[in-house]
């Protein structure tokens, strides 16, 4: 009976009280109206409250007809996020990390020069590389040339081109370069596979390896460095540029070209920003690589341009590996020795 009593009791002071709360929310929608009312008087077509309380998630009547993964988003507020820092830091610090790079790189060659052979060439070659190993080389190299051309180009194309080409120029080679980067990204990410499988057997590190880098001074101001195939400089950019670097942009790559996996906005935009940033870093030392294989050192560039390098050449920058396949002869080259191909042989692309 006690009990009977208090929950009436209770239950009056419920009633009480949310009665008494009526008039106030009758009056706080009748003010929320006649606001909205008057804003629309005086400010037509505003509905900037509304679009903030969609940004907020504040508004539960938001809804779109398409259906899938975060298709009931109309606002993202972090995708503004992801605007102000891929167009800030990234573009900023990477664009002036390539800049700086280069001309670093172009002081380097008017203060020293190539690296050139102490030694005259004697004329006989020692295949280096494999038409296979070219193959692959030139592959992986073309695709990124245009992989980094093109991602350039969106990247900072519209602070330094769009000022001088103009919008209908500068949109048609933007999307030039966007067809041309997402159709050969996978051709790349191919080619870097064949490039690991190829060339790993000879970039494990080596005891000797250590002892390079301690003189790379002395070799970039060419003094004679032993080293084996290839150097250490080389192993670094084949484990660091070639197969991390290379991967993260593979992996990033494929989730920005590949939206139809159902990644979110928030996945997508995470992995732009690694992308660009590992592009920025790629392209850098990208510059050394080609820099050392091109007009960085004497003759380097006839290694992978016809396959065979002068005795000279290969005692002077890989002694070690030229002393074992003089000695134990080299698979690589015909009858598993050292080639005896004249100069003029050479140019042609042949061995005896």
């Amino acid at each position: 009976m006690h009990f009977d009593q208090a929950w009436r009791c209770a239950s009056g002071v419920l009633i009480l009280v949310l009665l008494s709360l009526l008039p106030t929310a009758a009056s706080a929608a009748e003010s929320d109206a006649q606001a909205q009312a008057q804003r629309q008087a005086t400010q037509p077509l505003n509905n900037a409250p509304f679009w903030r309380e969609v940004r907020r998630g504040e508004n539960p009547s938001q809804t779109t007809q398409v259906r899938g993964i975060e298709t009931n988003v109309l606002v993202q507020s972090k995708g503004e996020m992801w605007r102000e820092f891929r167009n800030g830091p990234i573009t900023i610090y990477g664009g002036w990390l390539i800049v700086v790079v280069f001309l670093a790189l172009a002081i380097v060659y008017a203060w020293r020069g190539p690296i050139r052979l102490h030694e005259p060439l004697t004329g006989r070659k020692i295949v280096r590389f494999t038409p296979w190993e070219r193959i692959v080389h030139w592959t992986a190299a073309i695709c990124f040339v245009i992989l980094g051309v093109s991602g350039i180009v969106m990247l900072f194309g519209k602070y330094v081109l769009l000022p001088l080409s103009g919008h209908a120029l500068f949109s048609w080679l933007a999307i030039l370069c966007k067809n041309l980067h997402n159709f050969v990204g996978p051709l790349f990410v191919i080619s870097i596979l064949f490039l690991f499988v190829t060339y790993v057997r000879d970039n494990v590190p080596e005891p000797s390896d250590w002892q390079w880098l301690r003189r790379f001074g002395d070799f970039m101001r060419g003094k004679h460095v032993p080293a084996g195939r290839y150097n250490a400089f080389q192993k670094l950019w084949f484990w660091g540029g070639a197969t991390v670097l290379a991967i993260t942009l593979g992996v990033t790559g494929f989730i920005l070209d590949f939206p139809n996996f159902e990644q979110g906005r928030a996945a997508m935009q995470l992995a732009n920003m690694i992308h660009a940033g590992a592009a920025a870093i790629f392209i850098a030392a990208a510059l050394g690589h080609i820099y050392m294989g091109t007009i960085g050192a004497e003759y380097a560039y006839d290694a992978m341009r016809y396959g065979t390098v002068d005795e000279t050449w290969a005692k002077e920058h890989h002694e070690l590996w030229y002393e074992d396949v003089k000695a134990h002869g080299d698979p690589r080259a015909t009858g598993g020795a050292p080639s005896t191909a004249p100069a003029s042989a050479m140019k042609e692309g042949w061995t005896s």
